[in-house]
């Protein structure tokens, strides 16, 4: 009882922290002079990092325990924020490889405590819960970044970062207990080999590499669209993004119910192909009102989405550990996050802005193929 509190307030408090720069940093990349390609270069090196250092950390929690990780990786992201300030761009990658690593320890351990407590049949409810948590804070944060780099300047968003991800760090110290979880210790840790056996497995990495790249596509290109094609102030921007994550925070409460009662793996294949649909109407957006409703679209989507999908990654670590399978799912959703922006300061810079939506829609519909093919009809 005491775990679900701790960690949800723990991770809504970081998550807010992270997503005050998702409206800015490709506003401030581009004021210290970088192309679509290297705006591509700093938001996928943050992602980089977290596909490489998730399926250690992920193991490493099945055997050691989750706190010390946890709380680790907080603390580290608390300390990376402050260099945000950087006036380079090389600078500002290196801080986005750094906080990248510490993320790696943050989102596979989090989701794998929940898959440790949570009871058999309501996989969907509690890992619903827990996105909502997680995208909550994701949410408001840009609304907090836009407003605070309005007012105060974006060294003050920045400064949020680190006193929230130390708030969180703080949280999991004193109020989040470690426990002995059967997820640890009634499953060990399956080899990579045995878990690429698992057709759900390969499914569900299909749909994180997939999906996460149309968000990584999204969170690079929509700041730059909205506010250089639009004309949109940062307000408006985080606006857009956080209704987009906060309807995915809100809807996943029932999402998680609706994976509980109906087969998943419908859910993931219907719903994953309204994300791609409102990738591909951002560049119709002609005004803050349009790109709005496109905003609420991806959002509901994804909302249905990610806790049926989350549901089956808790049946698959009961298999094979559950810090394990996480870890692996995280790293197939950094490569996506880390893919999507290089791929798209890449088709930015040598074909359109525009195109760059249409390149991550399209992938999430062969994404949504792959998922159906390689996932057990039994979901």
């Amino acid at each position: 009882k005491k775990v679900f509190p701790a960690l949800a307030l723990s991770i809504f408090a970081s998550m807010l922290g992270v997503g005050i720069i998702v409206p800015l940093l490709p506003l401030y990349a581009e004021n210290l002079g970088a192309t679509g390609i290297w705006i591509g270069i700093i938001f996928a090196s943050f992602s980089i990092s977290r596909a490489i250092i998730s399926p250690f950390v992920g193991r490493l929690s099945d055997r050691r325990g989750r706190k010390l990780l946890l709380s680790i990786g907080l603390l580290i992201s608390a300390i990376v924020s402050l260099g945000y300030t950087s006036n380079s761009l090389w600078g500002l990658t290196l801080v986005r490889l750094l906080h990248g690593a510490a993320s790696g320890m943050i989102q596979p351990v989090a989701q794998a405590y929940i898959g440790d407590v949570a009871p058999k049949g309501e996989e969907g409810k509690w890992m619903g819960y827990f996105n909502a948590a997680f995208f909550t804070g994701f949410g408001f944060g840009p609304l907090m970044g836009g407003v605070l780099t309005d007012h105060f300047g974006m060294i003050a968003s920045f400064a949020a970062m680190a006193g929230l991800n130390l708030l969180a760090f703080l949280i999991v110290v004193f109020l989040l207990p470690e426990i002995r979880q059967r997820g640890m210790a009634a499953t060990p840790p399956s080899s990579f080999k045995e878990m690429g056996s698992s057709g759900m497995l390969k499914g569900l990495f299909s749909f994180q590499l997939t999906f996460s790249l149309g968000r990584g596509v999204f969170t690079a290109f929509l700041p730059i669209f909205a506010g250089i094609y639009v004309g949109l102030s940062p307000t408006l921007i985080g606006i857009l993004v956080a209704v987009n994550i906060l309807l995915m925070a809100v809807v996943q409460v029932y999402g998680g119910n609706i994976a509980d009662r109906f087969n998943r793996t419908a859910l993931v294949a219907i719903s994953s192909l309204g994300v791609a649909a409102s990738v591909a109407l951002i560049p119709l957006g002609g005004n803050f009102w349009q790109l709005l409703w496109i905003c609420a679209l991806g959002g509901i989507s994804g909302a249905i989405a990610t806790p049926a999908a989350s549901a089956l990654s808790v049946d698959e670590g009961r298999r094979f550990g559950m810090g394990a399978t996480m870890a692996i799912l995280t790293m197939a959703f950094s490569i996506g996050l880390g893919v999507g922006p290089l791929l798209g300061g890449v088709i930015a810079d040598y074909i359109s802005v525009n195109s760059v939506f249409y390149f991550g829609a399209g992938v999430g519909v062969i994404g949504t193929a792959l998922f159906i093919w390689f996932a057990p009809r039994k979901g």
